[in-house]
């Protein structure tokens, strides 16, 4: 419950702050953030957009490595901690997605480019929508759980070169492409220690509420799994 607790105070505190704090060009106060060229006022969506974007990378992974253990003792219950993750992950995509297009909206005059790091999002919620339908077209739940981690350990070799290689060597709108000059929160953290602060709370915040959510969806696919055979 106490965990709960520091949960709930991390996520009011990220959230308040993130909107609230105002960005000035020479910080006096704890609760003012620096101004940043390139950014200004919109520099703010990072306190959530890159978190979802995080969780997102963190949930594949963890589907993947379930993904194995499930090849490795046959119990499905490691698939349906792979589900759960795999859910969570596709659901952060979506989320890290919706953010970034308000931030392109605001900042490049539309919601979407066809940027590099835009495609490379969109090219992954079609891997990883696909496994979806994959699972939804397989009757056979142990034939379903072996086809799904062989899936999704293939899957998530293509997580790294979409999210932190392709967008950082080809040339687009986004913070952090190869002709960026003004990346500094996004590549190099250049943050005051406020503005730090709250973004690492954001970090540990939501993947506290990833983690919470996971536990959450794996047992409750366990439980649907148990009553089903029961009906059948």
């Amino acid at each position: 419950m106490i965990w709960k607790i520091v949960l709930f105070l991390l996520m009011t505190f990220v959230i308040i702050s993130g909107i609230t704090f105002p960005i000035v060009s020479s910080p006096q106060v704890w609760y003012e953030f620096p101004n940043i060229p390139g950014l200004e006022e919109k520099a703010k969506i990072i306190f959530f957009h890159v978190p979802t974007a995080w969780l997102a990378v963190i949930a594949f992974l963890m589907a993947m490595v379930y993904g194995v253990r499930y090849l490795r003792n046959k119990n499905l219950d490691e698939d349906a901690k792979s589900n759960a993750a795999l859910q969570l992950g596709f659901i952060f995509a979506v989320l890290a997605t919706v953010t970034g297009s308000i931030w392109a909206k605001f900042t490049w005059g539309a919601f979407w480019h066809w940027d590099p790091r835009e495609t490379s999002i969109f090219v992954l919620l079609l891997i990883y929508g696909s496994l979806f339908a994959l699972r939804s077209a397989i009757d056979n739940e142990d034939k379903r759980a072996r086809l799904s981690a062989v899936y999704s350990i293939f899957a998530f070799l293509t997580v790294p070169f979409f999210v932190f290689i392709m967008p950082r060597i080809m040339v687009g709108l986004h913070p952090g492409s190869a002709n960026d000059t003004n990346a500094g929160p996004v590549i190099d953290f250049q943050m005051n220690s406020n503005m730090q602060l709250v973004f690492y709370l954001s970090l540990i915040a939501f993947t506290i509420l990833y983690y919470w959510m996971w536990k959450i969806g794996y047992k409750s696919i366990i439980i649907k799994d148990k009553l089903n055979k029961k009906l059948i």
